[in-house]
């Protein structure tokens, strides 16, 4: 029981002083005006004192000035005239006499209105106990809240520390398939540069005889007059001829090739600088495009797998003599047979 007071009077502890300030300065202010309405009621009551005090003197005086009138009826105009200035000050004492009686009067209403502001600030005090008692209340619910807020981020703060945990682990893991993957395409990479050399070999083998036809690289280059008329995507009987050897060697070495390893023969049509337009190849995109995908077709006819065909089209954006001869232009007119992996 102890240990909940103290727990309560420690939750309430950062209000009690606001509200004892507040309750303060509502005393303060009621005692002030309390204290200004008695020096007001005071310095009215002796106003009043004082000039009843006058006007009784006043008074004596007059009743003396009316005798010693009486007795000297006689005397000159210039008395006559005394007396009716002393009637005109009595008269004006009894105007200033009013206007004090009218002053008390104030002075009450004045005490009246203090009467009633005190009144309205002891209501207002009212209320302000009323608002600190809902608003203790309003605090113990925002402090049940707040717990059950903390109890929350905790929670969150361990599903975190669990899943960063995951994280790490998840990404060693990944950091360890990645090297296998790498270690494994490195080693496909090497065994298919192997096939490449073997491809290759067979290829200059069966084409040696013709000098229309250039290894550059890892590329087998056909010029387009070996395969092609000018001008035109269909394949010559020479060009049919050549593609049934190339047929014969990708046929022999898919049996070599191991299955794991995705392979693929890409094939590159090029044209020359100078450009073409006709209904039927508006730009050297589309004859590029059009002479690769004749040589993938007829490749397929000849039992190649499609699925291990590329048909790509260059135009002549990527000529290997930039020369303007006609020597280099039949250079660049080609076609290319590349073996790579996907």
């Amino acid at each position: 029981m102890a240990r909940g007071r103290s727990r309560r009077g420690g939750e309430y502890g950062e209000f009690w002083p606001a509200y004892v300030d507040v309750l303060s300065t509502l005393l303060l202010v009621v005692t002030l005006l309390m204290s200004i309405f008695m020096i007001a009621q005071y310095f009215s009551a002796e106003e009043v004192s004082g000039k009843d005090s006058a006007l009784k003197r006043l008074t004596r005086q007059i009743s003396e000035l009316t005798s010693m009138l009486s007795l000297e009826k006689s005397k000159s105009q210039s008395s006559q005239d005394e007396l009716a200035a002393l009637q005109a000050s009595l008269a004006s004492l009894k105007a200033e006499n009013e206007k004090l009686s009218g002053a008390g009067l104030g002075a009450d209403e004045r005490a009246k209105t203090a009467e009633g502001k005190v009144a309205s600030l002891s209501a207002e005090l009212a209320s302000q106990k009323n608002i600190s008692s809902e608003a203790l209340s309003k605090v113990d619910l925002l402090n049940q809240q707040l717990i059950a807020l903390r109890r929350q981020i905790a929670a969150l703060n361990d599903a975190l520390d669990a899943s960063e945990k995951k994280g790490v682990e998840s990404e060693k893991t990944i950091k360890d398939l990645g090297a296998r993957l790498n270690a494994a395409l490195a080693q496909q990479v090497q065994e298919l540069k192997r096939y490449r050399s073997d491809f290759f070999g067979r290829l200059r083998e069966l084409l040696k005889n013709r000098k229309d036809i250039r290894v550059v690289g890892d590329r087998f280059l056909f010029e387009s007059e070996v395969l092609f008329p000018s001008g035109s995507a269909t394949l010559t009987p020479e060009g049919m001829a050549a593609m049934d050897q190339i047929a014969e060697a990708i046929l022999e070495l898919q049996k070599e090739i191991p299955k794991d390893i995705d392979w693929a023969l890409q094939i590159n049509g090029h044209t020359d600088a100078r450009p073409i337009s006709n209904p039927q190849f508006p730009s050297n995109w589309e004859l590029s495009t059009a002479r690769a995908s004749a040589v993938v077709k007829y490749l397929v006819s000849k039992g190649v797998p499609p699925d291990r065909l590329v048909a790509a089209g260059y135009g002549e954006f990527q000529p290997v003599d930039p020369g303007h001869t006609e020597e280099a232009y039949q250079k660049n007119r080609r076609i290319e047979l590349k073996l790579t992996n996907r």
